[in-house]
């Protein structure tokens, strides 16, 4: 079987708070460092430290794409890959609404994807590999529910549905 690939287009939102956030991120570092003491603290240097770690950590977490491959979902990292089997699937659906009212539990909620664990009342608890809500794929499982983002959601549940 051929794979299937899908990108990871970035709405307008994602863009913004990505380009918000990073700017913030490294605006940090850069005062830190043109007011720094002589004598710097294990906490200042934490201080430096850590937003520019955030910023990377993110980076790396970044959704590319995803594909379709041998019975498994591949969502695609700049530097990996995540395996989701498709095994026991019980549906998949487009649904452009499916992320509204969503709180997120743990995760990044904007800073080059929605990734992580997020809940609201439609949904239940689910996990996002998401860069555009309004392009929200759902795929049920009976232990747990995921939400992608790919750039066509209808092709992509005719191509999840035909394997």
């Amino acid at each position: 079987m051929t794979p299937t690939q899908f990108r990871a287009p970035w709405s307008r939102q994602l863009k913004w708070i990505t380009v918000f956030t990073t700017s913030l991120l490294l605006a940090i570092p850069i005062l830190l460092l043109s007011k720094a003491p002589q004598a710097q603290s294990t906490l200042y240097n934490v201080a430096i430290g850590l937003p520019l770690a955030t910023l990377l950590l993110s980076t790396l977490f970044a959704i590319r794409g995803y594909r379709i491959e041998g019975g498994n979902l591949f969502i695609l990292r700049p530097c990996w890959k995540t395996r989701v089997t498709l095994q026991g699937m019980s549906d998949v659906k487009a649904d452009p609404e499916a992320m509204r009212d969503s709180i997120r539990i743990f995760g990044n909620g904007g800073l080059f994807g929605y990734i992580g664990l997020f809940r609201n009342n439609r949904l239940g608890r689910y996990r996002a590999f998401a860069t555009d809500m309004s392009k929200s794929v759902v795929l049920r499982f009976p232990e747990r529910t995921l939400v992608v983002t790919p750039d066509n959601p209808q092709q992509f549940v005719t191509a999840i549905t035909d394997i």
